[in-house]
């Protein structure tokens, strides 16, 4: 596909800001994660220049999620959840039953980690079952299929995991699980995006980068990738995310509506 002159975020990082807020799943992925931190982060959803694509947070906050985004008077907040996470070595039984429930919990989105490590041992088939399986229960609900780029390492790894996904039916490939050494990086962002332009997929399938982007620069490098390969429309939600948590206090000091609080870890 030839590429698009679009966005660049050299000479408009308050503009890669302002996107990037809007392309956010706002994350919380901890062990010790309990209500109240919850119910917090979804009230950061809300900024005062606009407010995040979904809040991802682990199943059993599901429904929390959905009556506090309710509550605030923002239900058209995603809620997204992960399965299968972070480790990807679930059966397939089990994974399709957590996915089940989370759907009946009141999940919009499901974040699936593939079985990465049969895949780089050169085995595709529990990956594609599981692909498959997980689209089948999510309909029109998004299925966002994590590839743990970071180890996978080598791009004809990459390239294979997000081709099978998207032949699978994903809605978005995604980068990592942020659980590990190697996250989100420019060069597993360049093979995925390739990917989707491959299959010719880039009106039903879309990016997330998840993990390692921390300030509006970097956010500005990936959203200019994308740009590069499919125009500047395809900036949207529905087709590019972020998935981070400390990044979004980055973004409001860039854009001048906040202060740097003290460092956290949300899961990202």
């Amino acid at each position: 596909m030839t590429p698009v002159t679009a966005f660049k975020p050299a000479c408009a990082t308050t503009e890669a800001a302002s996107r990037a807020i809007r392309l956010m799943d706002l994350t919380s992925l901890n062990d010790d994660d309990h209500d109240a931190r919850i119910i917090a982060l979804c009230h950061q959803t809300r900024t005062p220049v606009g407010n995040t694509a979904a809040v991802c947070i682990y199943p059993r906050f599901v429904g929390l999620a959905r009556l506090t985004l309710a509550a605030q008077g923002t239900p058209d907040i995603k809620v997204a959840t992960v399965v299968n996470f972070p480790h990807g070595d679930d059966e397939l039984d089990v994974v399709l039953a957590e996915t089940r429930a989370a759907l009946m919990d009141g999940a919009d989105e499901i974040d699936l980690v593939i079985p990465w490590r049969a895949l780089k041992a050169g085995d595709e088939a529990p990956a594609r079952a599981l692909v498959r399986g997980c689209k089948g229960l999510c309909g029109t609900r998004a299925l966002k299929v994590i590839i743990e780029s970071g180890e996978l390492k080598s791009p004809a790894l990459i390239r294979a995991a997000s081709l099978l996904a998207i032949e699978e039916g994903a809605d978005f490939i995604k980068t990592s699980t942020g659980k590990v050494a190697v996250n989100a990086t420019p060069e597993a962002c360049r093979v995925m995006l390739a990917a989707i332009a491959e299959c010719g997929a880039q009106n039903r399938v879309g990016f997330k980068a998840a993990g390692g982007v921390k300030s509006a620069r970097e956010a500005g490098e990936y959203l200019a990738m994308a740009a590069a390969h499919f125009g500047d429309e395809w900036l949207v939600a529905g087709r590019f995310r972020f998935g981070a948590s400390g990044l979004l206090d980055q973004l409001l000091v860039t854009l001048g509506e906040g202060k740097m609080s003290p460092a956290t870890d949300h899961g990202y």
